[in-house]
């Protein structure tokens, strides 16, 4: 199973970490989780399109997360000439968002299908809405969901990826919490949003100060994998992003409280479980 994180980046444009997402690469099943911006493209870098995809899988719906899943329904209809059908999940909302996104993209469809025969109806998106503590399979994919906090922002989701006996959690946008520790315990790779609060702290801007109390430290982070027994610890959604020669200072950090393997990276690193 290959974890790629098809973006590192955070609401804060930047020119060279796409919008917060993770693609699963299990055998020839793709399942995405979240589609922030530039998410297509990354996945072109990652080997995978739209229309390879078995899953798309919704942390939350803050923008950063879900900005692009309407370009990912427009290419897996496009892709697939109009005979797929995209499945979504997520927590609940994600049906309305969808169906908002659809309406959006209505004059865009009329004239695709105006134009390429092929294409007789919409596209056809199918969505389950989640809560904490269900589990299902995508193809040969065990997944399990457990609740994350992220307040306000409610309810959140966070991800327990199975797959020939190798496992991954990918939590999104939360701080420590019991949630994080079961979808976290023994897994193979823990790939977790993360920000320096000690860098944020000295930033003069209220709203900046704002994501203080509902995202993990990267501390916090290493804490958790130390508790739960994460034999590796991923970065992603770094606050601020850091340069490539920052990344020791990153690590060091977390190597303060876990001595398992900590990684951090641009787009498309890649983790093979």
């Amino acid at each position: 199973m290959d974890i790629v994180l098809t973006g590192t980046g955070s609401p804060l444009p930047d020119a060279n970490r796409a919008g917060p997402s993770t693609l699963v690469k299990a055998g020839d099943t793709h399942i995405l989780v979240d589609c922030g911006r530039g998410v297509v493209m990354r996945m072109a870098g990652a080997g995978s399109m739209p229309s390879f995809l078995a899953g798309v899988l919704i942390t939350h719906l803050h923008s950063d997360h879900i900005c692009d899943l309407n370009d990912i329904m427009t290419m897996h209809w496009v892709m697939t000439e109009g005979n797929g059908t995209l499945k979504v999940y997520g927590p609940p909302g994600t049906a309305e968002f969808v169906k908002r996104q659809l309406h959006a993209l209505e004059l865009d469809v009329g004239y695709r299908m105006a134009h390429h025969e092929p294409l007789i109806e919409g596209p056809k998106v199918d969505v389950t809405e989640l809560e904490p503590g269900d589990s299902f399979e995508i193809n040969d994919v065990s997944v399990t969901t457990a609740a994350t906090m992220h307040a306000p922002v409610h309810p959140t989701i966070g991800y327990r990826f199975e797959h020939e006996g190798s496992t991954a959690a990918l939590v999104g946008d939360t701080i420590p919490c019991d949630g994080v520790d079961e979808l976290t315990a023994d897994v193979d790779v823990y790939v977790q949003t993360v920000i320096r609060s000690d860098i944020v702290e000295t930033i003069h801007n209220v709203m900046l100060q704002d994501i203080l109390d509902y995202h993990s430290d990267v501390t916090e982070a290493a804490q958790t994998a130390a508790r739960t027994g994460a034999k590796r610890l991923a970065l992603t959604h770094m606050v601020p992003a850091p340069t490539p020669e920052q990344y020791p200072e990153w690590i060091e950090r977390a190597a303060a409280y876990y001595d398992g393997e900590v990684i951090i990276g641009d787009d498309l690193t890649t983790i093979t479980v």
